[in-house]
C-alpha cells in the first residue's frame, strides 16, 4: 500500500488516487426540466452532468441556442455566486436576447471565436486560470459553445485568403483533438459544458443524421441529445415550442429514450413540470382519459394541472415520479 502511494505521488500528480478513494457522488446540473433531468440523468431531480460536456444537436432553428441559455439561466439562478463562459461562433448571442431569456447579464462573459484553435486556446487557458485557485475559491462555472458547426479552422482561413477552393480534411482531427485536452481539464475542474451541432443529411440508411464536425463530439461529449420541435401558439402568437428531446447517446441513462418538453420564448425558459403528466401515465399513476387525469379523486384537465403545477405535484407525489424515471430512464432497471 505505501508503494501505492509513493507510485501515486511521483507519477500520478495532484489528481491520481487509488481507485477505492474514487467518489461514485455524480455531480448534476439541473436543467429547469424535470422530464428532461430525468432523459440524461434518470432522476427527476438530476440534470446534465456537472463535469462533462453535454451535447446538443439539431438541425437549424430547431431551437438549440435557447434550449443552452434556459440552462444557463437555470444554473445562474441555483448558484447565486456562479457564473458562465459564453463560447459564440455565430455572434448571435446580445444584451437583448440575454435579458429577454431572464439570463443574468452581469455573470455571462461572452466570447466570440472563430476557428477550433482559438476555442481551444480559450477554453484550456481559462479552466487553467480556474485550477490555479484555491478550491474554496472557486465559483461554481458552466461553459457553452454555440456552436461547433460553424467553427473554422486556422487552415481553412488560410487557404481562403490563398482563394485555394479546397476543404480543410484536417479539420475533424483538429476537432478532435481540442475536445480530448479540454474533457479532461473540465472533469479535473467540476466544469459543465454545453456544446450545441447542427446535423446533416447522410447517405447512410441505417443513420439518415449525421452530427457535423466529425466523431471529435461523439468521442467527448458524455451525453448527446437530438433536438426536434413544433411551435407552440397562444391565439395566433408564437410563444415557444415543444421540443422533442432524445439521447443519442448517454452515460448516465438509457439512449434512444425520448420526450417532449415545453420552451418558452421568454424569461421562463423551460417549464420545469411540463412532461411529468405523461411520465405518471407511463408508470400507471394515473390514466389520461379525453385529455384528463384522476389525481386524488379528481378528474382534472392537463392544461388546469400545469398551471398551477405546485398545488398538484405535492412532495410524495413528485418522489413516486422519481422511482418511475429511474425504472424508466437509469440503467440496470425494468
Amino acid at each position: 500500500m505505501d508503494f501505492l502511494k509513493d507510485l501515486i505521488k511521483e507519477v500520478g500528480g495532484e489528481y491520481a488516487q487509488l481507485a477505492s478513494e474514487i467518489k461514485e457522488d455524480e455531480i448534476y446540473v439541473d436543467t429547469g426540466s424535470y422530464i428532461f433531468n430525468a432523459l440524461v440523468s434518470g432522476s427527476i431531480f438530476g440534470g446534465v452532468s456537472g463535469n462533462k460536456i453535454t451535447g446538443l444537436v439539431g438541425e437549424s432553428g430547431c431551437g438549440k441556442t435557447f434550449y443552452a441559455l434556459a440552462v444557463v439561466k437555470n444554473f445562474l439562478e441555483n448558484n447565486p455566486d456562479g457564473y458562465c463562459l459564453y463560447f459564440d461562433t455565430e455572434s448571435a448571442i446580445t444584451k437583448s436576447l440575454l435579458e429577454s431569456r431572464g439570463v443574468d447579464i452581469s455573470r455571462v462573459v461572452v466570447l466570440n471565436v472563430v476557428t477550433v484553435e482559438e476555442f481551444r486556446t480559450k477554453a484550456l487557458k481559462a479552466v487553467d486560470i480556474y485550477l490555479k485557485k484555491d478550491e474554496s475559491e472557486r465559483k461554481p462555472c458552466m461553459f457553452v459553445l454555440d456552436s461547433l458547426g460553424m467553427l473554422s479552422t486556422n487552415k481553412e482561413i488560410t487557404d481562403t485568403l490563398a482563394e485555394k477552393d479546397t476543404r480543410d480534411m484536417t479539420k475533424s482531427q483538429v476537432i478532435k483533438g481540442a475536445f480530448r485536452m479540454l474533457t479532461l481539464k473540465l472533469g479535473q475542474a467540476n466544469i459543465p459544458m454545453i456544446v450545441t451541432n447542427h446535423v446533416y443529411d447522410s447517405m447512410s440508411m441505417y443513420s439518415p443524421k449525421e452530427i457535423s464536425g466529425g466523431s471529435g463530439m461523439k468521442y467527448s461529449a458524455s451525453t448527446i441529445v437530438y433536438l426536434s420541435k413544433s411551435k407552440e401558439k397562444d391565439g395566433k402568437e408564437v410563444i415557444g415550442a415543444i421540443i422533442r428531446a432524445k439521447t443519442y447517446k448517454s452515460r448516465l441513462s438509457k439512449e434512444n429514450q425520448e420526450v417532449e418538453t415545453r420552451l418558452y420564448y421568454d424569461e421562463r425558459g423551460l417549464d420545469r413540470y411540463y412532461g411529468l403528466l405523461e411520465l405518471g401515465e407511463i408508470g400507471g399513476l394515473w390514466k389520461n382519459v379525453a385529455g384528463r387525469y384522476e389525481i386524488d379523486g379528481k378528474k382534472i384537465y392537463g392544461k388546469e394541472i400545469l398551471k398551477n403545477p405546485e398545488q398538484y405535484f405535492t412532495e410524495d407525489l413528485m418522489q413516486k415520479l422519481d422511482s418511475i424515471a429511474k425504472q424508466h430512464f437509469s440503467y440496470g432497471t425494468n
